[in-house]
Order: structure tokens, then C-alpha cells, then sequence
């Protein structure tokens, strides 16, 4: 590893989870005897490469998560709390901007509680050889591409055809670039940040490896799951 290098990871734990049916937040509902969020903050705690963690939280749960989970758990490595915005990319962007002494961004979502030391080791590589990349799986299912009334239009080969996960990786001035054209023209639809660099810049994004176990808890289903995942 580069001994100059700095790596800084945005931790999105702004959302609402609305699937869930809780008036808890999904990121801290339990899993197992720790909130959800614990096992993403456990993992880039432990990660060697890992300089920094920046915490976006939602509206008023700053305290909450600097009591309950940072100082609980000792997660030294967190060195920033800060509200999210009201949509994922507002929230990115605002961890962006705490993040501006990094040379590469991880971006995780705080409802991934599987992340694991392979997956951050294969993201770093990735950056460093491509300037973005992202964790995803090939998809298992057949997928169909179906148009407003619910017909199917086509079916594109399973064999290119990925699911997306997180952490999702940037050399910071890219990401940089992509998001401050995205904030002065706000023109797509972001579900991801990979969609960002890739209309913003035009900008290739190299996909590698996750786990189909990288699931993300947004169902009360997901946290079935996950509890057979931790046994």
C-alpha cells in the first residue's frame, strides 16, 4: 500500500426505511444483539487501509449515533458526524465535501451490514487501476426490461448483466467533478453513485466482485436473513 495514500469512507446512514415498517430507521434497528450499522463501522474500523470514516446521519440523530454507536463500540476512526440531505446524493455530496483531504472515496451503504475485508481490498485495487469502481454480482434470475404498462420489451443477455452494490470507489477528483456538474444541472435520476460519474463525466465505471451475501436490510425479510448470515 502507497503510504501516502489516503482513503476515506462516506457512510450513508441517512435513510428512513420506509419498506420496513418501523419507526426506527433501518440502520439501527438490531441484527443480532448490535444495531445494523454497527457491522459496516466494525469492518472499515478494522480495515488497515481505511484512514477515516465520514458518518451521514438523518435529521437529528447526530447525538443518537455519537452516544449509542461511536462511543458505545469505540469507533475511532469515525471523525465526522453530519446530517444527510433529503435525498441519497444530497447526502453523498455532503460527505463529499468532509472528505476533500482524501485521494480515494469509499461509498457504503450503513444497511450493508456484510461488507467484508475482500470486497474493500478489491474495490482499492480497482481504483487505483480504473479511478471508479464498485462492488456488484452477476445477476442469477433472467431480467426483463418492461415498458409502463408492465409488457416486457426485451431481455438482455444474463451473461452482462450485473447487480450493483456498495462500497462504490472514486479517485476523489472525479467524484468530485461528477457531483459538482450534478449539483449545478440536477438533470438525472440518481439511484447510485456510478450513475453519477458515468452521465456527469461520461466516465467508464469497472465493476468487481462482491458476495451475494452483501444484501442490503430493507425489508423486515432482509433481517431474517441477516440473522442466519451472522449465525
Amino acid at each position: 500500500m502507497n503510504n501516502q495514500e489516503k482513503n476515506v469512507v462516506i457512510l450513508l446512514a441517512a435513510g428512513q426505511g420506509k419498506r420496513m415498517n418501523s419507526d426506527v430507521p433501518k440502520q439501527y434497528l438490531l441484527l443480532g444483539d448490535r444495531p445494523v450499522l454497527f457491522y459496516a463501522l466494525e469492518t472499515f474500523q478494522k480495515a488497515e487501509c481505511i484512514d477515516k470514516i465520514i458518518l451521514v446521519v438523518g435529521s437529528g440523530q447526530i447525538s443518537y449515533c455519537q452516544k449509542e454507536i461511536i462511543d458505545k463500540y469505540g469507533f475511532t476512526k469515525v471523525s465526522k458526524i453530519i446530517e444527510g440531505g433529503a435525498e441519497r446524493y444530497l447526502s453523498v455530496y455532503c460527505g463529499i465535501k468532509e472528505a476533500m483531504d482524501a485521494d480515494n472515496i469509499f461509498i457504503h451503504d450503513g444497511a450493508r451490514p456484510f461488507v467484508d475485508m475482500e470486497m474493500i481490498d478489491t474495490a482499492l485495487e480497482g481504483v487505483r487501476k480504473w479511478g471508479a469502481c464498485t462492488v456488484g454480482v452477476p445477476v442469477k434470475d433472467t431480467i426483463k426490461v418492461v415498458n409502463e404498462e408492465g409488457f416486457a420489451k426485451y431481455t438482455p443477455d444474463r451473461d452482462y448483466v450485473w447487480a450493483v452494490q456498495t462500497p462504490q470507489v472514486f479517485k476523489r477528483e472525479i467524484l468530485v467533478e461528477a457531483y459538482e456538474k450534478l449539483m449545478s444541472t440536477n438533470e438525472i435520476q440518481v439511484t447510485d453513485d456510478t450513475i453519477v460519474v458515468e452521465q456527469m463525466l461520461g466516465a467508464q465505471v469497472k465493476l468487481v466482485q462482491g458476495s451475494y451475501k452483501n444484501i442490503k436490510i430493507t425489508t423486515p425479510e432482509d433481517l431474517i436473513v441477516g440473522e442466519r448470515y451472522l449465525k
